[in-house]
């Protein structure tokens, strides 16, 4: 049996993700978490093989919640499941460990396959994401969001949405000066000048 562990903060997900586990004979509910923090203690006191968490529950920060569950089970895959598209967190999740990307809309079939193959060792690949992944690799250069780090993606990115400094400084636990700070490395990084421009250029790339 494939022990599987799920994390999002919206109960009716959670609801349908534990029906789907269910109903396949080879695979078997571990427990849920609403938090970053429940996930966390309930990976370190429950017996799982796999975990199926949303990087946006309410006290995580975005990617670090991903790092840190590989950090202490490194030999244990972890499929993302969230809400933001491909283009947004897919590459970044990969690379910070994630055995596969895989967003909620429509990702009922890929996710029990998923689940499958990465129980086994393997890692599960949907083609727009071998494509994005081919794509990061043979890109020259990249794109200027690119060679930002993921804190700085994240406060680009709450930037976007329209966030104050001091509104970001409280969703990721950072004070407003280390948020200045972020927010003055990304534009220097970007070659942008202020924040309309950065709003610009994250709707046009799909990152808000």
């Amino acid at each position: 049996m494939i022990r599987v562990l799920i994390a999002d903060d919206h109960v009716l997900v959670r609801r349908g993700l534990r029906d789907l586990i269910e109903e396949e004979p080879d695979l078997a509910f571990a427990g849920e978490a609403a938090t970053a923090r429940d996930l966390v203690a309930l990976a370190r006191t429950t017996e799982w093989d796999v975990a199926v968490i949303d990087l946006s529950l309410p006290d995580a920060k975005g990617l670090e919640l991903l790092k840190q569950l590989k950090s202490w089970f490194p030999e244990r895959p972890v499929i993302v499941l969230s809400m933001h598209p491909e283009e947004q967190y897919a590459v970044r999740a990969i690379k910070s460990g994630a055995a596969t990307y895989l967003t909620k809309e429509g990702a009922t079939t890929e996710l029990l396959v998923a689940i499958r193959k990465v129980a086994r060792g393997g890692r599960y690949v949907s083609a727009s994401l071998a494509e994005r992944l081919a794509e990061d690799v043979t890109r020259a250069g990249g794109l200027p969001h690119e060679q930002l780090s993921d804190r700085e993606f994240e406060v680009l990115r709450l930037i976007a949405s329209g966030q104050s400094v001091g509104d970001i400084a409280t969703t990721l636990s950072l004070s407003v000066k280390t948020v200045s700070t972020y927010r003055t490395r990304i534009l220097q990084k970007m070659n942008l000048k202020h924040n309309a421009e950065l709003t610009r250029y994250a709707i046009e790339h799909g990152l808000a």
